[in-house]
C-alpha cells in the first residue's frame, strides 16, 4: 500500500496506493465535512485545484443524509462524484467536541446529535459499519480524543481502552471487507496513537499498536490546546516507534509552517479545515504571508492576491475586486478565496515533494516554514 521513495533526515517521500488509486506524500487532504467543502466547492473544483485525497466526517454523514442511503447511492464516490481516494475519519473527534452531551463506556459512546438532539449510540463495530456503508478507501479507527491536559490516570485509562476498540475495528473491518456486497472490499483501518502529552504513554500506546500490523498509522489528540512546542515534541517522541513502511498521518493539523515543520519530523499525511475556514473568512495564504483581504489597504489594490499562483482567483481577478465581494457579502468572494487556499496547500505540498525529491528539502524549509506564518 506504502512505497517509500526517498528520505532526507526525517522527512520521507512516499506514494500511497488504495482502491481509487495511487497518491503522491507528503500529501494534504482536503476536508469535504459533509461530502463537499464549505464555500461552495464542488468535486470538479477539487480536480482544479490539484486535491489528491478528500476527507468526509463518519458523524456527520452518519446523521446527515445517513450513511445506508449514500451505500444505497453506491457510496460516498457516486455520491459526491468523486473518483479519487477518499478517507473518513471515525467520528471520535466529533464525539470529543460534543463533552457535555457524551457518555463513554467500554462499550462505546452515546450522545446527542448535534442536529435535533437524538441521542445516538457509536460503537467501534459501528464506525466500522457507517464507514464501510460510505466505500472511502481508508477507515480511521474509533478512538476518544483526549483533552490536553486531562490527568495522567484518565489518559491511561483511555489508551487502553482506545487500543481495545482498536482490535475491535480491525476484526469487523475484516469481517465487512470479506462481505460479497462490500462496496469497497480493500478499504484499510489506521490505528491512531493517543497519550496527550505524556510522553511515556505515548510511546507505550504507539509501540503496542503498532504491533497489530495495520496499513496506516496515525497521530491523534493534538491541535486541541496545547503549544506548537508540545505538538511538535510529541511528534518527535512518537515517530521513533512508528513503522517505517507504513504511512504516517498527523490528523487535524494545520498551518503551512506546522506542515512543513511535521514533515521534516517525518510524516506523510495531513488534514485541516484550516483553508477553508480562513478563506471563508478573508484570510488568505500566499508565499509571502497571510492577507487578510478585509483590510482598507487592499481596497485599491489591482494586483493578484498572489503574483504567480494558477488558482482561479490569482489568475483573473484582484485584491480589489475580492475585498469588493467580501465587503458587499457576495458569495463569490467565499468561494474564489476557499480556492485559493486549497490550490495554495496542495501547491504547498508538491513543492515539498519537489524539494524531497531533489534532496533540497533543508533548504525549503528555512526558506519558508517562518515566512509563511507571517502577515502582510
Amino acid at each position: 500500500m506504502f512505497k517509500l521513495i526517498t528520505t532526507e533526515n526525517h522527512a520521507r517521500r512516499g506514494e500511497l496506493t488504495t482502491a481509487h488509486g495511487t497518491v503522491q506524500t507528503p500529501l494534504f487532504m482536503n476536508v469535504g465535512t459533509q461530502a463537499t467543502i464549505k464555500g461552495g466547492v464542488s468535486a470538479v473544483d477539487l480536480e482544479a485545484v490539484n486535491c489528491q485525497v478528500e476527507l468526509s466526517n463518519t458523524y456527520h454523514l452518519h446523521v446527515r443524509p445517513g450513511d445506508e442511503l449514500i451505500r444505497r447511492q453506491g457510496g460516498l464516490h457516486k455520491f459526491m462524484t468523486w473518483e479519487r481516494p477518499i478517507l473518513t475519519d471515525s467520528g471520535g473527534f466529533q464525539i470529543f467536541s460534543l463533552s457535555s452531551l457524551r457518555k463513554i463506556t467500554e462499550e462505546g459512546v452515546k450522545f446527542a446529535s448535534h442536529v435535533d438532539g437524538k441521542r445516538i449510540f457509536m460503537s467501534p463495530e459501528d464506525s466500522m459499519r457507517i464507514q464501510s456503508n460510505l466505500g472511502s478507501d481508508i477507515a480511521m479507527a474509533f478512538d476518544e480524543c483526549i483533552e490536553i491536559p486531562s490527568p495522567r490516570k484518565y489518559v491511561e485509562a483511555s489508551c487502553e481502552r482506545t487500543y481495545r476498540w482498536l482490535v475491535r475495528c480491525r476484526d469487523e473491518l475484516a469481517r465487512l471487507n470479506a462481505l460479497p456486497e462490500t462496496l469497497t472490499p480493500t478499504q484499510a483501518l489506521f490505528g491512531i496513537n493517543q497519550g496527550a502529552t505524556f510522553a511515556d504513554l505515548r510511546i507505550e500506546h504507539m509501540k503496542k499498536i503498532a504491533e497489530l500490523d495495520l496499513p496506516g498509522y496515525a497521530i491523534g489528540g493534538l491541535a486541541v490546546g496545547e503549544t506548537h512546542a508540545e505538538m511538535y515534541d510529541t511528534i518527535e517522541t512518537v515517530e521513533e516507534h512508528m513503522p517505517r513502511e507504513k504511512p504516517r498521518y498527523l490528523m487535524g493539523v494545520g498551518t503551512p509552517t506546522n506542515i512543513i515543520e511535521a514533515v521534516a519530523r517525518g510524516i506523510d499525511m495531513f488534514d485541516c479545515v484550516m483553508p477553508s475556514r480562513n478563506g471563508r473568512h478573508g484570510h488568505i495564504f500566499t508565499w509571502n504571508g497571510v492577507i487578510n483581504i478585509n483590510n482598507a489597504k487592499y481596497a485599491e489594490d489591482s494586483a493578484p492576491v498572489d503574483a504567480g499562483c494558477g488558482c482561479p482567483l490569482c489568475s483573473r481577478y484582484s485584491r480589489s475586486y475580492l475585498r469588493h465581494l467580501f465587503k458587499s457579502g457576495e458569495i463569490l468572494g467565499m468561494r474564489l478565496a476557499v480556492l485559493h487556499n486549497l490550490y495554495f496547500y496542495n501547491e504547498l505540498m508538491q513543492k515539498i515533494r519537489d524539494a524531497l525529491d531533489a534532496g533540497a528539502f533543508a533548504a525549503f524549509r528555512s526558506e519558508f516554514s517562518e515566512n509563511l506564518a507571517v502577515h502582510i
